[in-house]
């Protein structure tokens, strides 16, 4: 049963994914449908038009299994080593360098956004 509460929630993910299809058509916007569809998903979710417990364990189940996702592009990439003998010095540091920008803006929000809710809780 449990299976399958979880195979319909993704199935409900997929709605806002051809959803966000749909717009990138009809608004031919330069973003990737599965963006448009993640943010109408973001936006129900706000508005409370979709309860959290329609997409939390489909959800969950899909970001701990995420590693499936990638593994195929990264055997994709060993086909393509001379590129990355040519410039993997400058890859290696680029993401060094991007992952060190990320971690560092997730720190820097997240304190803030903690100080704020210490402050309201005072």
């Amino acid at each position: 049963m449990k299976i399958l509460m979880i195979a319909l929630q993704i199935l409900f993910i997929h709605v806002f994914l051809y959803l966000g299809a749909g717009v990138k058509a009809l608004l031919g916007v330069p973003i990737p449908a599965s963006m448009i569809g993640l943010f109408l998903l973001f936006i129900a979710l706000c508005l409370k038009i979709v309860k959290l417990e329609w997409v939390e364990k489909g959800a969950g189940w899909l970001i701990a299994e995420l590693l499936l996702f990638f593994v195929p592009s990264a055997v994709g990439i060993i086909n393509y080593d001379d590129i990355f003998s040519l410039q993997g010095l400058e890859t290696i540091l680029l993401i060094g360098v991007s992952t060190f920008i990320v971690m560092g803006t997730t720190a820097f929000v997240a304190d803030k956004i903690f100080k704020r809710k210490d402050r309201e809780t005072a």
